[in-house]
Order: structure tokens, then sequence, then C-alpha cells
């Protein structure tokens, strides 16, 4: 990558300040692809490439796990009609109905519980919250290995956090037993050129790195610059031009706010979890 488009990349990132230091500091292939990530919501139809599934869940392996718990695992969804139900559960998203996969990643207590009842040893320790959470931290850092391997294969991704709007019909269509959650779905699949997706700009890193010490002051000013940049890349993409503080805020506005969503814990009891 020349010089010229290592700035174009970290502009679109970032832009103005931010984009001439991170220019200037450590450098590759690597760290360019992370940069480049895209939402993908317009996919072909093509088939992945064989052994796609194979390789992207080694990937997924290969990332940190909690006390090499491995308290997640993935259901690949091929099946259209599965897909179509899935897309309706999130709220009818077309994207996840189009995707030739859908990945569910689980947080996964149920194979420990199993174990123990199968050796006769205790696992009370599954009932707190700290193992749920063990369990969402290990599938989401699973995922992001796969998706991280699945853009360097030129393929494209969008996670689905509304696959949590309705927890439990995830699970009755999945078969998921007791003590399993579907923490987010992510689509993969060839992105379709006809309809390209930009590279979403973030806070400035002055916003969100704090160095020794929180410093909840470095927001002030920031974030106007960045609704700024938001509505920018809202315009070019066709999208409603309201930055981000307006629509952030309208997301965490109340429980009606959340599709669904603010009946999680009700909802986690019911599946078996113990979140004491």
């Amino acid at each position: 990558m020349s010089g010229t488009e290592r700035q174009e990349a970290v502009t679109a990132r970032y832009g103005g300040e931010a984009a001439r230091a991170v220019a200037e500091g450590p450098w590759n292939d690597v760290i360019a692809a992370l940069l480049a990530h895209r939402t993908v919501r317009a996919f072909r139809p093509d088939p992945l490439p064989e052994g796609t599934l194979d390789t992207l869940v080694a990937a997924a392996q290969s990332a940190a796990s909690s006390s090499n718990l491995q308290t997640w695992s993935v259901v690949a969804v091929e099946d259209p009609a599965t897909r179509k139900r899935l897309s309706g559960i999130a709220g009818g998203q077309r994207h996840v109905a189009e995707a030739p996969l859908v990945l569910v990643w689980l947080a996964d207590l149920s194979r420990l519980d199993a174990l123990g009842r199968d050796r006769g040893k205790p696992t009370d320790g599954l009932a707190y919250l700290e193992m749920l959470m063990v369990g969402v931290v290990d599938a989401a850092l699973a995922a992001q290995n796969a998706a991280v391997a699945l853009e360097s294969l030129g393929l494209g991704t969008v996670y689905i956090g509304a696959l949590r709007n309705d927890p439990e019909a995830v699970a009755a269509l999945l078969g998921l037993p007791p003590n399993v959650l579907a923490v987010f779905g992510l689509c993969v699949g060839h992105p379709d050129p006809a309809r390209p997706a930009a590279v979403k700009p973030r806070l400035p890193q002055g916003v969100v790195l704090h160095r020794g010490r929180y410093d909840p002051a470095l927001a002030d000013g920031a974030v106007a610059a960045y609704d700024a940049a938001m509505r920018d890349f809202q315009a070019g993409q066709g999208m409603p031009q309201v930055g981000w503080s307006d629509a952030a805020l309208d997301r965490v506005r109340g429980p009606e706010s959340l599709s669904g969503r603010d009946r999680l814990r009700e909802i986690l009891e019911r599946r078996g979890f113990g979140l004491k």
C-alpha cells in the first residue's frame, strides 16, 4: 500500500488530525485490512468457496478464550427457509434472508453443564452472571476473528444484533438447549458491487482513548465534529442525515427503544441461566 493509499484509508476511518497521526504510525497489511472494514448489507447469491466454513471456524477457534473454557458455539444456517425466518425475527432485515450463510454465535454454557453431569461433578459456578459474561465475550472474540478472516478472503459481513429481539424464537428455530443464548448473527457472502458499502467513520480517538485515567471531558467538542462526519457519510449512502449523537440517544431513550430486548433478563432466566 502506497503512502497515499494509507492516508486515504485512515482518513476514511477518521479524517482530520487523527488521520495524520495514525498514518504516521506502524503499519502493515493486517492493519490496512482492519481499517478497511465496512458493513455489507447487499450480497450476490453466489455460494461460498468450498471449505470456507471450516476455515473460518478454525480462525474463530484461534481467538482467546477465558481460562480456555471455550464457552461458545456457532450454528451455520444455509437453508433459505430458516434464513427467512431469522430475517423475520431480526425485524425483516432483508440481507439475513439474502446472504448465502448466516452464522448464529452462541454463548454456550450447556456443554460444561452436560460434562459435569456426565462426570458426576458440580457445576454450580455456571449459575452466576460472570459465566454468562464469559460466554458472551468468548463468542464475540471468536466471531470477530471469523469476520477478519472472511474479509481477508474478499467476502463481506454484517453483524445482526437483532436476533436478541426474541432469543426464545431463535432457540426454538435452531434447537438450542437451556443455558445457550444466541448473542448475535453474522451474515456472510460476496459483496454485491452494484450496491457498494463505504467505510463508516468512527469517533475520534481522543474521545475513546484515555491515557492513565478516565477523563469524561475528552468528548467535549469532538462529538459535534463527528456528527458532521457521520452526516456526510449518511448522505453518501443515501441514508437520513441524522448524525451520530441523535441516533445514539434515540436508541437508548428507554425500554421501548430496545426492540423487545428490555425483557432479556427474564428470558435468560427461562433459558436456564442463573444470573446470581
